[in-house]
């Protein structure tokens, strides 16, 4: 039986997600535990670093996505893999917090051209039917990209934090470029159909009956005029105060403020991971079924008492309760969130929607990071922070329930 090739794509890019969440999106919390250890820089310049990534990937989106709604993905995913492997190998030979700037900046363009979105842009053109249990399957990559952190945390312990960074760069080339390869525009370039299944035929009509007029395509213009755009852009945005200050900040936490070694924080981080591997796989079953909107409502607050359990952790137990409720709102809502815009707007100019939308991403993408970092540096440690954050991430549900697809 012939495998339909849109699966092939969504494995390809699984895997080159992984990288992405194993080499670099989980891993950089111990990149920060260690720099700021061994160099004695704040948690506000380091914090930074993750900054740099979000405002990059926000400047480029809409021209990324201009690009992609017309040539696909392809050679850009094949030159975003080389930029990544070499901004890991620049990271390797740091002594100075501009070098780790410039070392960020490469990651972070690479991560652009060869991450979430140009791979997200490319399988919502694959597939219509199971676009959730597609999506959700590229996101259970980077879910069990956290299973590889306290390799990373190990490497660094055995082999040093350079080292690590140099053969995170190798790996990623040699692994990613091939996969790179595989990507294709859309079905038609390999003679197939979405969801490799036959076109529906139009259904028969009564005796005077008038046809139901098909799902309209919005232009980019046309989606910025809808609340939806909005509501979906903030709301997504409200959820990365807390994945990226987890991401970047949780490892700190647990090892200055908990007593906790970076190995046993990276372990907090692989059990979180595991959830959302669970989340994830919950969403490929229920997301084509479900209202997605109410799904991301119900994980916003996930996202709130997980992260305020890491706050407050007067015992381990609480540590789990985080992995669980955090892991599970992260794996279950991430990818619902490219599956609605297409849902909402269609695939006419989905990569510019995409693109546009990642302006008020990068606001939740940023302002995680240097709330709690800027805080930490403040008052001593992470509580003021990471709860403001919560509380903000939690209002957020709201959002996703006023978030009704636009008529």
């Amino acid at each position: 039986m012939k495998i339909f090739y849109g699966w092939r794509l969504v494995g390809a890019a699984s895997v080159i997600q992984f990288l992405h969440g194993g080499l670099l999106m989980q891993a950089f919390g111990a990149y920060v535990a260690v720099l700021s250890q061994e160099f004695g820089w704040s948690k506000t310049s380091l914090s930074g670093g993750a900054a740099i990534q979000s405002l990059e990937g926000a400047v480029l989106g809409p021209a990324l996505g201009w690009v992609m709604d017309r040539i696909g993905a392809r050679l850009m995913v094949q030159a975003g893999i080389l930029v990544f492997g070499l901004g890991f190998i620049v990271l390797s030979q740091v002594d100075s917090i501009g070098g780790f700037y410039v070392a960020i900046v490469l990651l972070a363009l690479g991560s652009s051209l060869s991450g979430y979105f140009p791979l997200t842009v490319t399988l919502v053109h694959w597939f219509r039917r199971k676009r959730a249990r597609a999506l959700s399957t590229m996101g259970l990559g980077l879910a069990l990209g956290g299973v590889a952190v306290p390799l990373v945390a190990w490497s660094m312990q055995a082999y040093g934090w350079r080292s690590t960074a140099f053969m995170s760069g190798v790996l990623a080339i040699v692994v990613g470029w091939p996969l790179a390869r595989v990507l294709r525009r859309h079905p038609g370039e390999v003679g197939e159909t979405e969801d490799g299944l036959p076109p529906e035929p139009a259904p028969a009509l009564a005796p005077g009956a008038v046809a139901a007029p098909l799902q309209r395509d919005f232009s980019a213009i046309q989606a910025l005029r809808t609340p939806a755009f909005w509501l979906l852009g903030v709301g997504h945005g409200f959820a990365l105060l807390v994945v990226t200050a987890v991401n970047v900040h949780a490892i700190s936490h647990m090892k200055e403020g908990l007593g906790y070694s970076v190995g046993e924080a990276s372990a907090v981080i692989a059990l979180m991971t595991g959830c959302q591997v669970a989340g994830v796989l919950m969403g490929a079953a229920i997301g084509d079924r479900w209202d997605k909107r109410y799904v991301a409502a119900a994980c916003m607050l996930g996202h709130m008492v997980g992260l305020l359990m890491l706050t407050f952790a007067v015992h381990p137990v609480f540590l789990v309760g985080f992995a669980v409720f955090h892991g599970v709102a992260w794996g279950l809502r991430g990818p619902f969130m490219q599956a609605l815009r297409a849902d909402y707007f269609g695939l006419q100019a989905i990569g510019v929607i995409m693109g546009l939308s990642a302006f008020l991403i990068a606001v939740g993408q940023v302002a995680g990071p240097m709330v709690a970092g800027g805080l930490s540096d403040l008052t001593g440690d992470y509580r003021l922070g990471f709860t403001i954050l919560a509380l903000v991430s939690g209002s957020g549900s709201v959002l996703f329930i006023l978030a009704r697809r636009p008529r």
